[in-house]
């Protein structure tokens, strides 16, 4: 009696997968050296996917959710492998892979270095840019196949570097794809984000996996970018006027000139920063207009002479909008205009 309970024990009547902790994207039943009982029970979960490999070959056909009972109707597979006919009812050996179909949600991708990316308004820029996505097995013969093999267990740690990196590999063909300029990113979170969704979606199902969704939560520029884009916006509230170019220029100095000791490290403040032609007697002038009370006091006040202009000055004045121009700052257009007028205040 002790004997045939023994043997009992090496047949397999029960295979099921009860799902311990999260995280888990295929699970191999521990067969060992036991073998199936021909008619055993199969429980299949609902979000579970069940997958027999016998001799290294995955069966074409995959059980979903419910009980099966293990014949040669039900798993033709094993039929086609061993030259079975429908009256043999002996104990098989396979290696049974369960698959969880559920979604794995909140996986994080994100930029560890800025993306370099071709925008039609600022020509290269490099982003960064983060979110999360979630996805599942759609392809369970292909996933074990390409992925996970023959491991007792794999995970959604195991795979998340391979994804994430799938993720940023496409981040410029997104943007590309949207047609939307870097500006206007912020206002279109979830149109580019669809797109990153289409375009990165194949790569997922070359692994048997389905990408749901992706969300978009920021996208950025680095720091030493995003000033100069703080200037070229300022630069775009003045337009071609030279006259407030200056006073722009003037007021991206004072903090500095304020910060500086004595006289003379204003005026080299000053001088550094290119605040433009005569900076002190635009400031004069302004310092001036402040102090009067009325406006009817300042339409009385004589003009004042317009100041001197020193060719030195000039080019000095040039040789910074060269510099603006070379950042990106200012245009090609914009830089031949101001000259323009620069050069006119020479005749």
């Amino acid at each position: 009696m002790a004997l045939m309970d023994f043997i009992r024990k090496q047949f397999i009547d029960i295979i099921e997968w009860t799902e311990q902790g999260d995280g888990v994207l295929a699970w191999r039943f521990p067969v060992a050296d036991r073998e199936i009982q021909y008619g055993a029970s199969l429980t299949v979960r609902e979000s579970q996917i069940a997958l027999f490999v016998n001799e290294g070959r995955a069966a074409a056909d995959v059980f979903g959710p419910g009980m099966h009972k293990l014949t040669t109707q039900t798993l033709p597979v094993l039929t086609y492998l061993k030259n079975w006919d429908k009256l043999f009812q002996s104990p098989f050996k396979s290696d049974v892979y369960f698959f969880s179909t559920r979604q794995q949600v909140d996986r994080r991708w994100g930029t560890t270095q800025p993306v370099t990316i071709r925008d039609k308004d600022f020509g290269a820029v490099r982003l960064r840019a983060f979110g999360n996505y979630a996805y599942r097995i759609a392809d369970a013969k292909r996933f074990h196949t390409e992925v996970s093999g023959t491991r007792e267990t794999y995970t959604v740690e195991d795979l998340d570097g391979q994804l994430r990196g799938l993720m940023l590999q496409h981040i410029s063909d997104a943007v590309a794809g949207s047609g939307v300029p870097f500006l206007d990113l912020a206002a279109n979170q979830v149109m580019f984000a669809n797109r990153l969704r289409e375009a990165t979606a194949p790569a997922f199902e070359a692994l048997g996996l389905k990408l749901e969704s992706v969300t978009l939560q920021n996208v950025s520029l680095p720091e030493e970018l995003q000033k100069i884009l703080d200037q070229k916006i300022g630069m775009g509230m003045v337009g071609n006027d030279m006259n407030k170019f200056m006073q722009y220029q003037t007021a991206q100095a004072i903090p500095t000139m304020a910060a500086s000791a004595g006289g003379s490290g204003i005026a080299g403040d000053a001088m550094g920063l290119g605040a433009g032609v005569a900076l002190g007697q635009v400031m004069a002038q302004q310092l001036g207009q402040g102090l009067q009370g009325a406006p009817a006091a300042a339409a009385q006040q004589a003009p004042a002479a317009a100041p001197a202009v020193r060719p030195e000055d000039v080019m000095a004045t040039l040789e910074k909008l060269g510099d603006l121009r070379a950042k990106g700052i200012l245009t090609e257009e914009e830089f031949s205009a101001k000259k323009a007028e620069l050069l006119k205040k020479l005749v």
